[in-house]
């Protein structure tokens, strides 16, 4: 059988582009979003240029969705490979800390922080299971601890915290071959990075896809950016 990857939020963007990308390589990619209808055109395209794709509805938010998830992934495989936790919002820009709404704090967080715990939480044991698998958690320079600046303080703390999360796990999963590693991807021209970004997509998606079918001498528990090891 095929290895079987899931990444989130993957209907556009560098997600889509990350699913793609381990298609071609043989993979069979779980493309999840929110929207069904969105999951299922993404799936089918990357279906008609030759790759394995299947659409998974995934309310990142709900931990109840992210076990069904897994049950769901060990009915129909038995397993699961790798995990991208691609989903993710940015709500805040140019908003100070003190200006922040509770429902924009609690989105960000829910989506960019406690969705990625949730996945982990439930995929890991299928991952024990086969004795195998590597999660790919994107962050960003926002969230490195070094960097802080003011503003934006919803994605940024959330993106700190995505990348404690990687290095906790890292830690909990050091005897076992999972290796957990947060990405950078840099600048990308998405709908959240806008066309004056540096980078495409494809390019992006390359490093993710590089993390997340890192070798036995790979990092792990490591914040990287263009393939190589940041400052937190």
């Amino acid at each position: 059988m095929s290895a079987v990857a899931v990444v989130t939020g993957a209907n556009r963007g560098i997600g889509w582009q990350v699913a793609l990308q381990l298609a071609e390589r043989g993979f069979q990619v779980v493309l999840s979003a929110r929207d069904a209808g969105a999951a299922e055109c993404a799936a089918a395209e990357i279906r008609q240029r030759g790759g394995q794709a299947l659409p998974y509805a995934l309310n990142v938010r709900d931990p109840q969705a992210a076990a069904g998830l897994a049950g769901w992934l060990e009915t129909h495989f038995g397993q699961v490979d790798v995990l991208v936790n691609n989903a993710g919002v940015f709500l805040d820009n140019d908003v100070s800390l003190m200006d922040l709404s509770d429902e924009v704090l609690n989105l960000t967080l829910q989506t960019n922080l406690l969705g990625p715990i949730y996945l982990c939480r439930a995929l890991v044991p299928l991952m024990k299971a086969k004795g195998y698998g590597r999660i790919v958690n994107v962050s960003s320079g926002y969230g490195a601890l070094n960097d802080m600046g003011p503003y934006i303080a919803a994605y940024r703390i959330s993106k700190a915290g995505l990348n404690a999360l990687t290095a906790e796990l890292a830690a909990e999963l050091t005897d076992t071959n999972i290796k957990v590693n947060s990405v950078c991807p840099g600048w990308v021209r998405t709908e959240m990075g806008g066309a004056s970004a540096t980078r495409s997509p494809e390019e992006a998606a390359a490093d993710l896809v590089w993390a997340a079918t890192l070798d036995e001498k790979g990092p792990r528990g490591a914040f990287l950016r263009y393939r190589e090891v940041i400052p937190w």
